[in-house]
C-alpha cells in the first residue's frame, strides 16, 4: 500500500525555499509560485512533487539558458 501524501503548508514551502512566508502568498496571488492546493475556504497546502517540479522548471545551467528560457515565453 501507498503511504498518503505528507501535503506542505505555506510555512513549510517558505521555509523549503528559504523565502518568507508573504513571498508565498505573493507568487500565489500572481500565479508565480508553485501550484497550491485549495483545501478549504483558509486553508492552503502544496503537493511536495509540485513544489520540487517548480523548482526543477526554474532551475539553469547558466544565464544564457536562462535568458533563453525567458525569450520562449513571450
Amino acid at each position: 500500500m501507498t503511504e498518503p501524501t505528507q501535503y506542505l503548508d505555506e510555512n513549510a514551502v517558505a521555509g523549503l525555499l528559504s523565502v518568507s512566508v508573504r513571498t508565498v502568498q505573493r507568487w500565489r496571488g500572481s500565479g508565480g509560485g508553485p501550484p497550491f492546493i485549495r483545501a478549504g475556504a483558509r486553508r492552503v497546502i502544496y503537493d511536495p512533487a509540485a513544489v520540487e517540479a517548480w523548482v526543477s522548471g526554474r532551475t539553469f545551467e547558466h544565464r544564457a539558458a536562462e535568458l533563453s528560457a525567458d525569450e520562449s515565453t513571450r
